[in-house]
């Protein structure tokens, strides 16, 4: 297995959003999802990161990742899936009739790449709204910010204060020992 991105089918997306509903689902019932990756297609077994986000109702309601690929697209996304049901400690875990109302997005990330920047407003300078999802690093303090999360903070300079704060780091902090990177994503549905 390689961490290389075949093209995903409508197909394949359709069986990724299944496996993280039928993976929340067997949760709920108090078991766990096991499945065997060779019953899926070469596109679906990639090693792969991702992130699974849950909403109710339009609200946040859970969101659980990885940043680095290690395990197989279909292993990610049930793991992900389920942690961001029944683990993500911001909420408590998830109820059957928010099931009922539950909308999954899984955002499929491709391999982050160092930002070389001398200076924080040479960094905002670079980033890329609505396209970018940022790492930020400085010992170890570490966070990341989705793609997606540009809907909510569409200024540079605001997204990267968040960023810090998620991070651990006061969001006005600046060292030259910060270390950001950035990547892309696929987003299902």
């Amino acid at each position: 297995m390689n961490n290389t991105s075949p093209t995903l089918t409508p197909q394949h997306k359709q069986q990724l959003l299944q496996l993280a509903g039928d993976s929340i689902k067997k949760g709920l019932c108090g078991e766990t999802f096991a499945i065997q990756t060779t019953d899926y297609a070469e596109p679906l077994r990639v090693l792969r990161a991702t992130f699974v986000t849950l909403q109710v109702d339009e609200k946040l309601r859970g969101c659980i990742g990885t940043i680095e690929a290690r395990r197989t697209l279909v292993e990610d996304v049930v793991s992900n899936a389920y942690g961001a049901a029944f683990r993500d400690t911001r909420f408590p875990t998830l109820t059957w009739p928010e099931y009922e109302r539950l909308d999954i997005h899984i955002s499929i990330l491709n391999p982050p790449e160092p930002v070389q920047f001398s200076s924080e407003e040479d960094l905002l300078v670079q980033l890329r709204p609505q396209v970018d999802g940022l790492i930020i690093e400085e010992g170890f303090y570490r966070g990341t910010f989705l793609p997606s999360v540009w809907e909510q903070l569409p200024e540079p300079r605001e997204f990267l204060r968040h960023l810090k704060n998620k991070a651990g780091l006061p969001p006005d902090y600046w060292s030259s020992r910060i270390r950001v990177q950035r990547y892309t994503t696929e987003s299902i549905p």
